[in-house]
């Protein structure tokens, strides 16, 4: 369906503020952004909730960066390039390796503390990193470390203004510019912020799956209202799907860190049988797709519910100081880390795909740029490299942020008018319609798909967009679900053409990599 607004509007009649530069998303990236771009202008902070909610605070294992004495950038870089399977842009990563460590300094500069012993910062190793150089603080809590020392130096900051609570419904634009952005106060009011530039940081898009690690603010609908405005998305079929999540029936999808299986944790099946060297040599510590696969395969194979992370080597105490969020969790749910098998199950995580950049955060549509998991710079390729997200957001944030800066140019008050039809509000149950397009992405185009599987979804979905998308909704739920609606329909489509196996993408029926045919991009836009 061809949609360019979810609502319909008069530019002229709605409230109208001008502001230099706006940011959407108030997570690692789009706090970063705001920050590097406040040295040249005055930055107001759209965060759809609050400002700690989203997936940076809730980060647990760390940030990668060549700090240590041992390391070098061209190792992270080289690690980062053989995590994304062939894909990455090369230049995306090498600015990401060579920018990470002074970045991660700037933060402790902002003052975020990380874990130290003996005054030393304290590294860890992670999946598919040949050395430790993963910091992290307070054990498993580096997100909120993060979060909090960059809201610090914003609040700090007079000339960022934080608007939460308001959710950006739609990016305002005339021809192949952006000029601002549409947005919804609380009670569903709109108002119009007109922007030199607009710096798109909304995050992740997990609560399209079922099952997820993902704050619930990550619908995605950065990436839904940039491709409605005509900017091109790119790698959305890949998706990270984390093994180890918690899987007990009544608690979230809570994830378990990668540095847990770091400091020694080892996955078993239903009788107890540690599986993971059979699929990988290295065991556990392999790559994120290949650790979920073998753990779908092994607990079909077993034919029970979810495998188990065993902790037990680890000391009570030593898991504890190590990991106090995660054993506090644990505990609340009466497991006990020292004795008991945790349940797990791997769960959507991360987008790799999203707003297709350039390295400074520019997209196809003048004024718009775009950051962090909302965006994609090629960086990740087809499947990211575990504590390089975090990293990715300080980089590219003040990438973006900085660009936007100095491009920034305010025009003249366009004659927008939207006039969709709308089906008049009336039964319509929004979270039914949530609730089965999750499912049915979560079993056609999860961990395992395959064409037949990602047909029907597709089907389905086009089905349910031709009604949903007409109905006509003034609340922030109903905004989600739309979106969700959109970018579910795009990853499917997406995932149908690569007719391949690679990184987080896995075709049951085109089980191998293909680089003859497929060592590039799918890019999808809307058409005119």
């Amino acid at each position: 369906m061809k949609i360019d607004y979810l609502v319909n509007f008069r530019l002229s009649a709605l409230p109208e503020e001008k502001v230099d530069l706006l940011v959407l998303g108030s997570g690692v990236a789009g706090l970063s952004a705001a920050l590097a771009a406040a040295a040249r202008c005055r930055v107001a902070v759209i965060c759809k909730g609050d400002p700690e909610e989203g997936n940076t605070a809730d980060a647990q294992g760390g940030i990668a960066a060549a700090l240590p004495a041992d390391d070098s950038w061209r190792d992270h870089r080289d690690d980062t390039l053989a995590a994304g399977d062939g894909l990455c842009d090369r230049a995306a990563v090498e600015v990401l390796a060579r920018e990470g460590a002074g970045a991660v300094q700037k933060l402790i500069g902002l003052g975020a503390e990380f874990d130290r012993r003996g005054g030393r910062i304290v590294f860890t190793r992670e999946a598919a990193h040949r050395r430790a150089r993963v910091v992290h603080a307070r054990g498993d809590a580096t997100g909120i470390e993060v979060e909090k020392s960059l809201l610090r130096a914003v609040a700090d900051n007079s000339r960022i203004r934080l608007l939460p609570g308001t959710m950006t419904v739609d990016l305002l634009r005339r021809g192949d510019c952006c000029l601002g952005a549409l947005v919804a106060e609380r009670d569903g009011s709109l108002r119009a912020l007109r922007a030199g530039a607009v710096v798109l940081a909304t995050g992740g898009l997990g609560q399209i799956y079922r099952e997820t690690t993902n704050s619930g603010v990550a619908t995605g609908d950065g990436p839904a209202m940039a491709w409605r405005a005509g900017a091109a998305l790119a790698d959305l079929e890949f998706v990270q799907f984390h093994p180890t999540t918690l899987y007990l029936a009544g608690a979230p999808r809570f994830l378990i860190s990668e540095a847990v299986r770091g400091e020694g944790g080892v996955i078993r099946d239903a009788a107890g049988r540690r599986f993971m060297p059979d699929y990988h040599k290295d065991a556990e510590l392999a790559p994120r797709d290949i650790v979920s696969r073998a753990l779908v395969d092994r607990i079909r194979r077993t034919n029970s519910s979810c495998a188990y992370l065993d902790v037990r080597s680890l000391t009570s105490r030593g898991f504890q100081r190590r990991f106090p969020k995660i054993n506090a969790l644990l505990r609340q749910y009466g497991l006990d880390a020292g004795r008991d098998l945790v349940p797990i199950r791997p769960a959507a995580h991360y987008a790799m795909g999203g707003v297709k950049t350039d390295l400074w955060g520019r997209t196809g549509l003048k004024g718009l740029f775009a950051c962090g998991e909302a965006a994609c710079t090629g960086v990740h390729g087809a499947n990211r490299l575990a504590s390089n997200s975090l990293l990715e957001g300080l980089v590219f944030g003040a990438r973006a942020g900085r660009r936007a800066a100095a491009e920034r140019r305010l025009s003249s008050r366009p004659a927008l008018v939207s006039r969709r039809r709308l089906s008049p509000p009336g039964r319509f149950d929004i979270e039914d319609l949530c609730r089965s397009l999750r499912s049915l992405v979560w079993m056609k185009a999860g961990i395992e798909r395959s064409g037949d599987r990602l047909k029907e979804a597709r089907e389905r979905i086009r089905f349910w967009q031709n009604y949903a998308l007409r109905f006509e909704t003034a609340d922030r739920r109903g905004w989600e679900v739309q979106n969700m609606l959109i970018l579910a329909g795009l990853i499917c489509r997406s995932a149908l053409a690569r007719t391949e196996s690679r990184g987080g993408h896995y075709r049951l029926d085109h089980p191998h990599r293909d680089d003859r045919r497929w060592l590039r991009q799918i890019v999808v836009k809307k058409t005119r």
